[in-house]
């Protein structure tokens, strides 16, 4: 059944292009619902959703009682500002303090707000403890990160071609070699106040820090008295299995970033700190938002952990990993396009030889299957985690068709 009777999906996107900025160049299609793990056009072709609005829709659509929570806190208040408390905020910020075992949340709009305020916790901390004169205001990041497009978050992302556009950036930022200690060390001054990193990087190519690296960091940031950031925007919320990808190294940040699958579909984003950096960081009148911790946003993060509990969600993530890399596995050995998997959990990565990864993604799409790309050369699955093995299963069997 066709719904939309008066405009084709070819006139809709057409439609779109005249008053919407041209700074994405979008898939073309145009979505018109989902269910489950699957989204329809407004053609009413049907597809299997391996991307998840980019590693956003954890409960993938319509997930049982996830609605319904939303719909109740709108018929009672979507806004009020955050000078007043909200019954939503206050229960969204305990549970993500408990699932995160870190002490003081900061609710946002989106993960490169988070970036921003993770930042801004580093800086204040070394000003607070040491004093301005101390100018300790460096913040070390790594190459091919990505944590966002906004001024500060940008400033930290390391790859060249997000910066160049927008510099001069903000000042005191330097470039270190993911998963190579030594690079990290060569770095630090006595003027770094922070070291910023994602735990899987995602953006540059779907890589998975290894547990040396974290330790190594956590280790220097103790001696040195260094406020460490780890980025858990795309990697967190259940995607590796844990809540965080940082809990499965046992390895704690000082302040870590979240959004995309913490409130699944709604823009939200969060920074949560220590309690070294809660106690000597950021004050009343030293950062604000007028949407963050909203009541109808903090009601869907609320809900999202309830179901994340009930629901055994990180089980089911431990349980369903192995299938899915063997299934992945497999692929690369039967392709030569394929030459490599990397990843964890639910966040996984195809390295693709010989031909543009975009020319696959393509194809996947024109089969019914959403994947993304990632860096230049990486098929990126980020399904959501609710998939089963049949999903599994029709992902690849649609795979094997956009590969042929």
């Amino acid at each position: 059944m066709v719904k939309n009777t008066i405009m084709s999906m070819h006139d809709q996107m057409e439609h779109a292009e005249q008053s919407i900025l041209h700074t994405y160049n979008r898939f073309p299609v145009m979505f018109d619902r989902g269910e489950g793990c699957y989204l329809y056009d407004t053609e009413d072709k049907k597809y299997l959703d391996f991307a998840a609005g980019i590693a956003v829709n954890a409960l993938g659509y319509h997930y049982p009682g996830y609605d319904e929570a939303l719909k109740a806190q709108i018929d009672k208040l979507t806004h009020i500002s955050n000078l007043y408390y909200n019954e939503p905020m206050s229960e969204a910020g305990e549970k993500l303090v408990k699932a995160s075992g870190l002490c003081k949340a900061f609710f946002t709009n989106s993960g490169t707000e988070a970036i921003e305020g993770a930042l801004k916790v580093a800086r204040k901390y070394a000003y607070k403890k040491y004093g301005k004169d101390a100018q300790k205001y460096e913040i070390i990041a790594m190459n091919h990160s990505f944590h966002g497009r906004s001024m500060g978050a940008l400033s930290v992302t390391g790859t060249a071609h997000y910066r160049e556009p927008f510099e001069p950036l903000i000042g005191g930022v330097k470039f270190a070699d993911f998963n190579d200690l030594e690079s990290v060390k060569a770095q630090i001054t006595d003027k770094t106040c922070g070291i910023i990193t994602e735990v899987v990087q995602g953006e540059g190519g779907i890589y998975p820090a290894q547990k040396e690296f974290l330790e190594g960091l956590r280790a220097i940031c103790d001696e040195k008295d260094i406020v460490l950031i780890f980025d858990e925007v795309q990697c967190g919320m259940g995607r590796t299995g844990n809540y965080f990808a940082w809990q499965g190294y046992g390895v704690k940040p000082d302040v870590m970033s979240s959004a995309k699958a913490l409130g699944c579909g709604v823009p939200v984003g969060a920074f949560v700190l220590g309690e070294k950096v809660a106690e000597t960081s950021l004050e009343p009148g030293d950062h604000g938002t007028t949407y963050g911790g909203n009541p109808f946003v903090c009601a869907a993060v609320s809900k999202v952990f309830d179901i994340f509990e009930e629901d055994h969600i990180l089980d089911h993530v431990r349980e369903l990993t192995p299938y899915l890399e063997q299934k992945l596995d497999e692929l690369v050995d039967r392709y030569d396009v394929l030459s490599t998997r990397r990843g964890k959990g639910f966040i996984q990565g195809l390295v693709v030889t010989g031909v543009p990864v975009g020319t696959i993604v393509n194809k996947a799409l024109a089969n019914g299957l959403l994947v993304i790309s990632a860096g230049s050369d990486v098929l990126r699955l980020v399904p959501p985690l609710v998939i089963t093995k049949e999903h599994i299963d029709e992902m690849v069997e649609k795979l094997e068709k956009s590969l042929a």
